[in-house]
């Protein structure tokens, strides 16, 4: 946290002035030769769930609330805290109360002032059951006194542990100590939201011609599952250091169309087709770029209700994990530096150490005749095969990975195993319903420390996809957000999730894309992938 302290002061104190450099064409910093066209166009595989900061559960529309709304802070090209709207903070004693200082000259987009009062609203919004947010957990994940009992609707909202003291002063008070609490504040769903718009128009109040928001940016089209546009606010109290002037999306299912189009000058920015990063990066090196994110590919395995009966036998659920050979998944269909995953937190994660799990320590010969061995004891062989379904969003590199996990599972254990593709958004409705049986899933981090992987698993989870409910766990994580030594909290949870295996973690992420060379300002080194494009800027080619 000092460092992150430290970041803030810094960012306040020292900024680069705009003015004659920009005005000629060249970046104010670097001197660099600016492009006239400042428009950054990136693909997306999907639309986004919302722009909604309360509403939007996606990394894709998490990008696009970055650039439309600003929260309390941001972070820099590593990682580390700086000012957003608050411009500092302070704790009492036992750290249980925060309370931050706001910037004076932070405005809506229609040049309303940024209160205090706008995040006490947006987090009383986000907790409250009617609002039902896909996102609502995230106020216990951040210790928010009465969370809990708001959530559940058996405390008014009014009783949640944030108050607006007077316009640039908001007040936060903790259930317990939690020493990276100021980190929660960077993810969408704290971001401020413009009560008098909402009231307004209801959930028409994210369109184009009705949006209000406090960012660089402002939404100026969107045509679902086509394209959406923004552009930069000349409100945002930061505007004069924004060079980027224009952002568009283009959803594109397939990524070798998406590549193509690429190649043919009409994307900055898209991703490296499945398995065929080495080959990409020795064409084109000054384009290609693979580096750590903290992210993990995983399946989730349905335990509840509407679960399948053979997912419900741990036996069977261990099987399935060890039969999968991850250095094959990495090595000959990903192809992009990926790590194989044994735990659910990746070795990324700031202040994790990974523990070493049994499988982790088995050859894959050896995990693939205990896996043999716990299927039979379950009671599946040739005479009774298991039968299970996995379902995954529409995506070349996620069928690619199904159809090799599939014909392993065939292969080594005899189960025979289907496989259904849904849009995203269907798809999410499908796994948040649970009906399902084996399903992808990816998570990456909302702030960088494993509590933000393992509260997946937490009983009350709003993504704990699986049902899975262990005493032990919830308990562990309510100890480790006051602990100051977590870390055996975490070795202890990721024991029980290798063990119980309510998830198989299959690997953790590279960001393996194509960036034009002419786009500059990318925080190549930020392992959570937060990107801002008001940092981001074209040079003349």
């Amino acid at each position: 946290m000092k460092h992150c302290m430290k970041a803030i002061l810094l960012a306040t104190a020292v900024g680069w002035a705009s003015g004659p450099l920009l005005a000629a064409g060249a970046h104010p910093t670097t001197g660099e030769a600016l492009a006239d066209d400042q428009i950054f166009t990136y693909v997306t595989v999907d639309e986004h769930t919302s722009v909604d900061p309360q509403i939007v559960e996606d990394t894709t529309g998490a990008a696009i609330v970055r650039d439309l709304f600003e929260g309390l802070y941001n972070q820099d090209a590593d990682g580390n805290l700086v000012p957003g709207v608050a411009l500092s903070h302070t704790t009492n004693a036992d750290k249980t109360v925060y309370t931050f200082t706001l910037r004076d000259n932070a405005k809506w987009s229609d040049g309303k002032t940024v209160t205090a009062g706008d995040f006490e609203y947006a987090w009383k919004r986000l907790a409250d059951p009617e609002t039902a947010s896909p996102y609502q957990w995230f106020m216990e994940v951040m210790n928010i006194k009465n969370a809990g009992g708001v959530m559940s609707g058996d405390m008014p909202v009014s009783e949640l542990g944030v108050k607006a003291l007077n316009d640039t002063t908001l007040e936060v008070t903790l259930a317990g100590s939690m020493s990276y609490f100021p980190l929660t504040t960077t993810h969408g769903s704290t971001f401020p939201s413009p009560q008098w718009v909402i009231e307004a128009h209801g959930t028409d109040w994210i369109k184009p011609e009705n949006i209000v928001s406090n960012g660089a940016y402002v939404l100026t089209k969107h045509v679902p599952n086509e394209t959406l546009e923004r552009e930069r606010n000349p409100m945002y109290w930061n505007d004069a250091e924004t060079i980027m002037e224009k952002v568009v999306i283009k959803i594109v299912n397939d990524e070798n169309v998406a590549l193509t189009r690429y190649l043919a000058g009409e994307f900055d920015k898209t991703g490296v087709p499945t398995g065929q990063f080495l080959k990409m990066q020795k064409q084109y090196p000054a384009e290609v770029y693979s580096n750590p994110k903290l992210c993990t590919y995983y399946y989730s395995l349905n335990m509840g209700e509407n679960g399948p009966e053979a997912l419900k036998d741990k036996r069977v659920r261990q099987a399935l994990s060890y039969a999968i050979d991850r250095d094959i998944i990495v090595e000959n269909i990903l192809q992009a530096g990926q790590f194989p995953a044994y735990t659910f937190t990746p070795g990324a994660t700031a202040g994790f150490s990974v523990p070493e799990v049994a499988a982790a320590t088995m050859s894959q010969a050896e995990r693939d005749a205990k896996a043999a061995e716990l299927l039979s004891a379950a009671g599946y062989d040739k005479g009774n095969p298991l039968a299970i379904e996995i379902l995954y969003n529409t995506s070349e590199g996620h069928k690619k990975i199904a159809i090799a996990i599939s014909q392993m599972w065939k292969q080594k254990l005899g189960v025979e195993a289907t496989m259904q593709n849904q849009e995203w958004k269907t798809f999410l409705s499908t796994k948040g319903e649970g009906n399902y049986e084996v399903g992808r899933a990816g998570w990456c981090g909302d702030y960088n420390e494993a509590s933000t992987f393992l509260d997946l698993v937490n009983s009350k989870s709003g993504y704990n996809d699986s049902k899975f409910s262990n005493a032990e766990v919830d308990q562990l994580l309510a100890d480790s957000k006051t602990s100051d030594n977590a870390q055996p909290n975490y070795t202890r949870i990721e024991e029980i999730i290798a063990d119980e295996v309510p998830l198989i973690s299959i690997y953790h992420y590279t960001s393996a894309t194509f960036l034009k060379s002419s786009i500059k300002g990318w925080p190549h080194e930020n392992v959570e992938g937060n990107w801002y494009s008001r940092n981001l800027y074209k040079v003349a080619e």
